[in-house]
């Protein structure tokens, strides 16, 4: 947040000096504005220019476009308008050297103006303010995270729960349930020996003392024939 307001400021001041560079002298006490802009491809002319088809014309359009890059804080707008006056600029120095048989900086004022230093430094702060900005926030907002192929951090959503790439559900700010316990019973008649040992046998003789063994069945008495009445 802080390094957008301060690049914000940069990039509006350079804008500023940029927009007011052909106003002032760039060479010889001719300001900027006197320049037309095809002077700049096809060589300097003495002929002089309108207003909005000079030196005017490109920084007003990189000026347009650092307002645009500092409403969608796009650090790309930004640098895009600082390569803008900076390419004119070196542009118009080619020219007007050629014109000129050099550049020359002289005491009196003659030679190159402040308007040139001007929209030098203008493009500079413009390429310092895009590097300054962040730019914008991913949509997911700050510590927000995106889960990647392979990646083992795990996705909060919330205070529900989490979700990892195992697909597995646990809930947040709960102590993990204790793990499910089977109850051992002792098998039915635990401790039986071996069929067939000694040791079964006299299992099967005591069993009958035992208190769990239930009581013997009571003896039917055997069923007389019925008496024959033939006589």
């Amino acid at each position: 947040m802080i390094r957008n307001i301060i690049g914000s400021v940069l990039a509006v001041i350079g804008a500023a000096g940029a927009v007011a560079s052909p106003f002032q002298s760039w060479y010889d006490g001719r300001h900027g504005r006197d320049y037309r802009v095809e002077d700049l491809f096809n060589g300097i002319t003495g002929t002089s220019s309108d207003l909005w088809v000079s030196l005017l014309l490109p920084f007003a359009f990189a000026a347009l476009v650092t307002l645009l890059g500092l409403v969608l804080r796009s650090r790309l707008l930004v640098a895009l308008s600082g390569l803008i006056v900076l390419g004119f600029t070196v542009l118009w120095m080619v020219r007007q050297g050629q014109r000129a048989d050099g550049l020359t900086l002289n005491s009196d004022g003659t030679g190159i103006g402040l308007g040139v230093a001007a929209a030098l430094g203008g493009g500079a702060l413009l390429l310092i303010a895009a590097a300054v900005m962040s730019g914008r926030r991913p949509r997911g907002g700050r510590g927000s995270h995106r889960y990647v192929a392979g990646d083992r951090t795990p996705e909060r959503y919330g205070d529900y729960g989490e979700y990892g790439d195992t697909g597995q559900v646990g809930q947040v700010g709960y102590d993990e349930p204790e793990p499910y316990r089977t109850h051992q019973y002792p098998p039915y008649d635990a401790g039986h020996p071996p069929a067939g040992s000694t040791e079964q046998h006299a299992w099967d003789d005591t069993r009958e003392q035992q208190p769990w063994t239930p009581p013997p069945e009571p003896q039917q008495p055997p069923q007389q024939p019925p008496p024959d009445d033939r006589r």
